[in-house]
């Protein structure tokens, strides 16, 4: 079939009308009606990003979000009140998993088009193009957030910074863009293979040369503690805190940390793990609902293995698992 004569100008359109193509009148009640259910933290971090937005000076901010914040939340009424008012607003993040967290949002690497060699080019840029559909978009958004960001390389921003300038013709930071990054340095790093302790701390965005020029804002306050208003989950909260903020005493010895003894419940061995995480499983493996309320956690696929084939009667209850996912 002879192939279709359709130019650039109807690419760029297709993605600027894919933008905004949002019901507006709905997008307004969904603002109305959950502005009033932010906390004040919450609500001073809306109005001062919101205000930014409606200025259009741009900037460079970073909202620090520990687990069970309102994170999401708040990043979602964001997009609804630029989208409510016709502006343009994209959403990045890290990994697929933390991209399905907000409506339209992308994997950074898909949208922005980071080189895959971070680490090795000293001054990257982005593989954008100026015939690359996203262009107009990248020049008419209202603001470019970047969620689950800390554990993107500090070179990822700098190639954001340099072609932004680019494509925007403007020489201030980022183009005159407003970029809001939002995460835990808490809870992920940079991955930098077969490296040391020191090349992840120079990879990570807080050794970016203009960190110095970014706005702060934190959420503290937990709302899966203040909704249920469990005391428990408070002191589980708080222990997560103290232990990220890296104010637990290390053994010097081994190197080591030492858990509060009511911090959780500790297991000799790997039967006894899965005895207590996966009750009677042989009983229970085709309930669905009973299984997605547990799950045992690894920090490497090795340790995944471990756990697969430690004993006969554990791989069998594997083998249900896995078929029943």
């Amino acid at each position: 079939m002879p192939a279709s004569d359709r130019g650039m100008n109807d690419a760029f359109n297709r993605e600027l009308e894919r933008e905004r193509d949002h019901d507006r009148h709905e997008l307004s009640q969904s603002v109305q009606t959950n502005v009033p259910l932010l906390n004040p933290q919450q609500k001073e971090v809306y109005e001062i990003l919101m205000k930014v937005v409606d200025e259009g000076n741009g900037g460079l901010f970073f909202l620090d979000t520990p687990g069970a914040t309102g994170n999401t939340f708040l990043m979602s009424l964001i997009f609804a009140t630029i989208r409510a008012r016709s502006g343009i607003a994209v959403a990045v993040a890290s990994s697929s998993i933390a991209a399905t967290l907000l409506e339209g949002c992308r994997t950074a690497h898909s949208a922005l088009k980071f080189p895959l060699n971070l680490q090795t080019i000293e001054q990257p840029t982005c593989n954008i193009a100026k015939n690359f559909a996203m262009v107009k978009v990248f020049i008419a958004a209202k603001i470019i957030i970047c969620n689950e960001c800390t554990m993107t390389h500090k070179r990822a921003l700098e190639a954001l910074d340099r072609t932004l300038k680019n494509l925007r013709k403007d020489s201030r930071c980022f183009g005159g863009a407003m970029i809001l990054l939002s995460d835990d340095f808490r809870q992920t790093l940079p991955v930098i293979p077969r490296s040391t302790a020191a090349d992840e701390i120079n990879a990570c965005l807080k050794s970016y040369n203009l960190w110095h020029n970014v706005k702060k804002f934190q959420l503290v306050a937990n709302m899966r503690v203040a909704l249920p208003n469990d005391p428990s989950a408070e002191d589980f909260c708080k222990q997560l805190l103290t232990i990220g903020n890296g104010l637990v005493p290390v053994d010097k010895s081994s190197g080591f940390i030492s858990f509060p003894p009511n911090f959780c419940n500790f297991v000799s061995s790997k039967d006894e793990l899965i005895e207590n995480v996966f009750p009677n499983m042989i009983a229970n493996h085709k309930n669905g609902e009973w299984l997605s309320e547990r799950a045992i956690l690894a920090a490497k696929n090795k340790y995944v293995d471990d756990f697969k084939f430690c004993n006969s009667e554990c791989n069998s209850w594997y083998s249900a698992f896995i078929q029943i996912c």
